[in-house]
């Protein structure tokens, strides 16, 4: 959230490799950072800590890679090449998880190299190999990356200098940016990331409430619908490059919103089937201090069933009803289907209602709001359903869907191309 508009100001000014190898460096020292977090003898917490937010201060280059493709693109161009980056986006969303199970073979042990105090393990081989992909990435942008800059219909419009003079892609319009169009497109962008993070952050505790699963399974059934969740955004980020060539980008906006928007609203509980109540933090208290002691002073406990349910502690679970399997199904598929398609769309029409301007920052501050809304999401989610249960979270997320779609009708037509809205296409 601080670094995107950062380095999409730098990338103004300066050619985009720069800030993208400078990124991408945190990002690999950082991985190296989080791999060593064993080797000081104290304090480890916050080394690991202070890994975490130099990874999140690197991913600000997001910022970057979008208003490249924003500039090095023709309007006709535009969306499919979004939809490409999205694409791209979501496999490693896919592949990542993949890799981090592929590495538990390691084990927790795995392999030490003494010479250098490494340990390669489960834990350790997923922020290496991102460090390896990092060195990569660095080596084919000096190699391969070329800057490139076109018109809205597709004619280049400068030469750009990789750095031997000064470089600056001001251009010289007189024509403003339409401020509300673009705040307008903050908010909506912000309010897709957000029913998402809470999508994502939801899945395990509802899922344990609900159908009694434990925190393996849990887990386990969440992590294969998730990724069954990304194979259908690659495809629909695919599909989106041809259908919007006949609807318009934001006819797919709208008609994403009203997916999220049934997404959610098919989670709301109704019939008389209610919960599996689990007793044991308020019935058992005495029981669990004495397996604790028991564990403590012979090393075993006899209490190896782990506790399932809807817990007690939370008033809800008795009146309450079930959200039955085949909600919550039809819910990730609708979801799944709606958000791609929201997510393409909302920064699409983004850099088209900017238009010929520098996108760098405009591209920072959209970053940022969408993880504004990454962290403000997860922290809503936990205090609403924890107190309120399914039905007030999900009727509050309805109603906050209804609202940016009521916010993109009254918007609708202001969200055009710059080069439209003042006759220049």
């Amino acid at each position: 959230m601080v670094a995107s508009p950062l380095f999409g100001l730098w990338s103004n000014h300066r050619p985009r490799r720069e800030p993208l190898a400078v990124s991408i460096s945190i990002l690999i020292g950082a991985s190296c950072l989080y791999a060593y977090v064993h080797v000081p003898t104290s304090h480890n917490k916050y080394y690991m800590l202070v890994a975490r937010a130099l990874v999140g201060f690197g991913s600000g280059n997001v910022a970057v890679v979008r208003s490249y493709v924003a500039g090095a693109t023709s309007l006709s161009e535009r969306t499919s090449a979004m939809a490409n980056i999205s694409a791209f986006q979501a496999l490693g969303f896919i592949l990542g998880p993949a890799f981090q199970a592929c590495f538990t073979m390691l084990g927790e042990k795995g392999v030490a190299i003494e010479s250098i105090y490494l340990q390669i393990n489960m834990y350790t081989a997923p922020a290496l190999m991102g460090a390896l992909l990092g060195i990569i990435n660095i080596i084919l942008i000096f190699a391969i990356f070329r800057e490139h800059k076109v018109d809205d219909l597709g004619k280049q419009i400068t030469s750009i200098n990789d750095g031997t003079q000064d470089f600056n892609e001001e251009e010289h319009f007189e024509e403003p940016v339409d401020q509300v169009a673009v705040v307008s497109s903050n908010i909506l962008f912000f309010v897709i990331l957000f029913v998402f993070a809470i999508f994502e952050t939801i899945a395990t505790p509802l899922t344990m409430d609900m159908y009694a699963w434990t925190r393996t399974q849990a887990v386990f059934y969440n992590g294969v619908i998730l990724a069954a969740v990304g194979v259908e955004s690659v495809i629909v980020f695919l599909a989106v490059k041809i259908i919007s060539e006949r609807t318009g980008e934001r006819t797919l906006l709208l008609g994403g919103l009203v997916t999220v928007f049934a997404g959610f609203f098919v989670l709301l509980p109704w019939g008389n089937q209610f919960p599996k109540i689990q007793w044991e933090d308020i019935q058992n208290k005495t029981i669990h201090n004495s397996t604790y002691w028991n564990f403590r002073m012979n090393g075993s406990s006899n209490n190896t069933v782990e506790p399932t349910g809807c817990p007690a502690t939370q008033d809800w679970c008795f009146y309450t009803p079930v959200i039955y399997l085949a909600q919550y199904i039809t819910s990730d598929i609708l979801i799944g289907l709606g958000y791609p398609v929201c997510s393409v769309m909302s920064y699409t029409l983004y850099s088209k209602v900017i238009g010929p301007k520098p996108q760098g920052v405009y591209m920072g501050w959209l970053t940022a709001s969408g993880s504004a809304a990454r962290t403000l999401g997860p922290v809503f989610v936990s205090q609403i359903y924890t107190h309120f249960g399914p039905r007030w979270t999900f009727g509050l997320i309805c109603a906050i869907v209804a609202l940016a779609v009521s916010h993109l009708i009254a918007v609708y037509k202001r969200l055009i191309p710059f080069s439209v809205r003042y006759g220049r296409l």
